[in-house]
This record gives C-alpha cells, sequence and structure tokens, in this order.
C-alpha cells in the first residue's frame, strides 16, 4: 500500500471535516473584525512607491509573526504569495489565506536551498509580489530568519518591512504574545526602509543585511506601539526573569 504524503499523515481524523468548516468561518471573522477598525496614519508610503518604481513591482513583505492578524485583511486584496509551512497548523493557515486572496508556496524558509524557497523566489522573479512571517512559524520571537535575505538577493528585489499597531488589542498567551486588535479600534501602519541585498553578497555580508533587517523592524515595531502611548510584549516569557521586551543576550 503506498504511504500517505506526509501532510496528510499528520491530519487527525476531524480535520477533513474541520477544514471545509473553519477556513472560511475564521476568513469572514477576520474580514468583519479587521473591516470594523479604523486606519489613522500609514507611514512610509512615499519610500514603498519609490522602492516599487525602482524593482518594476517586485517586491518582499516581511513582518512578524505576532502582526500577522491585521495584514491577513490589509494585504489580501494584493493577493500576496506567502509561504506557509507544510505542517497542520499550516494546513489551516493556507485554507484561511487563500479565502482571503493569498496564494501560497508550502515549505520552510529555514534553509537557504530549501523547495519552498526556490518556488517563492521564481515566482517573486517572475513579478508577483511574496509575503513572510520572519520569525515563523515557531520562533524565536522577533528574530529574522534569514530566508527573505537570500530570497531578496536572489530575485534582486527589495525588502519591505511592514508593522501595524493599535490603540486597543487582544494579547494572547501565545510563544509571540500574537496581537489581534479590538472591534472598532483605530490603526497605524508602518513601513520601514526598504532593504536591497546586492547580488554578490554571501557569507557574513548576508548575516549583515539580516541583522539590519530584524534591528530595522524591531525599531518600526516599536514606533507602531509608542504611538498609542506604550510597546506591547515580544514574546511569552518560559525562563524565569527573562525580559519580555527587548532582544535576549542569547539571541
Amino acid at each position: 500500500m503506498k504511504a500517505k504524503p506526509k501532510k496528510l499523515r499528520s491530519l487527525r481524523w476531524y480535520d477533513p471535516i474541520f477544514l471545509r468548516i473553519f477556513p472560511l468561518l475564521a476568513a469572514l471573522l477576520i474580514k468583519f473584525l479587521m473591516l470594523s477598525c479604523r486606519v489613522i496614519k500609514i507611514e512610509g508610503q512615499e519610500r514603498l512607491r519609490q522602492a516599487l518604481e525602482q524593482s518594476d513591482g517586485k517586491a518582499i513583505y516581511v513582518t512578524w509573526h505576532q502582526r500577522m492578524s491585521y495584514l491577513f485583511h490589509h494585504f489580501g486584496s494584493h493577493h500576496l504569495t506567502m509561504m506557509i509551512s507544510n505542517s497542520r497548523d499550516g494546513e489551516y493557515a493556507a485554507r484561511v489565506a487563500k479565502w482571503l486572496g493569498f496564494k501560497n508556496v508550502r515549505g520552510s524558509s529555514t534553509r537557504a536551498g530549501s523547495t519552498a524557497l526556490i518556488k517563492m523566489t521564481r515566482k517573486i522573479m517572475e513579478g508577483e509580489p511574496g509575503g513572510m512571517l520572519t520569525d515563523g512559524p515557531l520562533g524565536p520571537a522577533r528574530v529574522a530568519k534569514a530566508g527573505s535575505v537570500f530570497m531578496a538577493r536572489n530575485a534582486e528585489a527589495p525588502i519591505i518591512p511592514i508593522l501595524w499597531g493599535a490603540d486597543r488589542c487582544w494579547i494572547l498567551n501565545t510563544w509571540d504574545r500574537y496581537l489581534i486588535p479590538k472591534p472598532f479600534s483605530r490603526v497605524i501602519i508602518y513601513y520601514a526602509e526598504p532593504i536591497w541585498v546586492p547580488r554578490t553578497s554571501n557569507g557574513e555580508e548576508l548575516e549583515d543585511y539580516r541583522r539590519l533587517l530584524e534591528d530595522s523592524m524591531n525599531r518600526a515595531t516599536r514606533w507602531c506601539d509608542e504611538y498609542f502611548g506604550h510597546e506591547r510584549p515580544w514574546r511569552k516569557v518560559k525562563k524565569k526573569g527573562a525580559p519580555e521586551f527587548g532582544p535576549l543576550q542569547d539571541e
């Protein structure tokens, strides 16, 4: 008997039923909730416009896993191609994303040579805008992985960090303290300075760009939060004495 594909083997007996119902309901809930929110400010639109003109529309939009919820709504109409893990949770996320208007490539961005990374890069080179959760799917929170840097170099496309903040949020007790804006919240969106990774970059240079991306995103996230008065937690604390805010010593 033929073995089932790895993705299907990871599903539980009730998942085929839930996968028919839950993603549509979740997508509708996301739409209704986010449509109730009001965007009061978008920072960085001019630098975004200039970068897209320079790249003929090619771009890799990146955000933190924690900030995914509002961008699920904001970018759906742009039909971004997202990289979504090939896990059971990823199957649910991929189907919700499809209902919201996203395309997807399944797999991991943790290795430069991964099949998913190569597929995603090709789509961006063909002119499709791409999106990544640069610390997803399992963290560590607010630490950028190298996948988007490799893609930016190979596709010769800018990395465009996009973050948001809201005056009222639910903060979930997850590894990244996932944020969901409450109904009728005020929202701001921040496009950070685009990052161009030269085609000739290798080794330590790529690590420098990864750190630049991480620092830029953390500054932008802090700006969004402090616009409404105070910074949101960075992570769920697992060890006694570990901070909720700021980079960890071993990061």
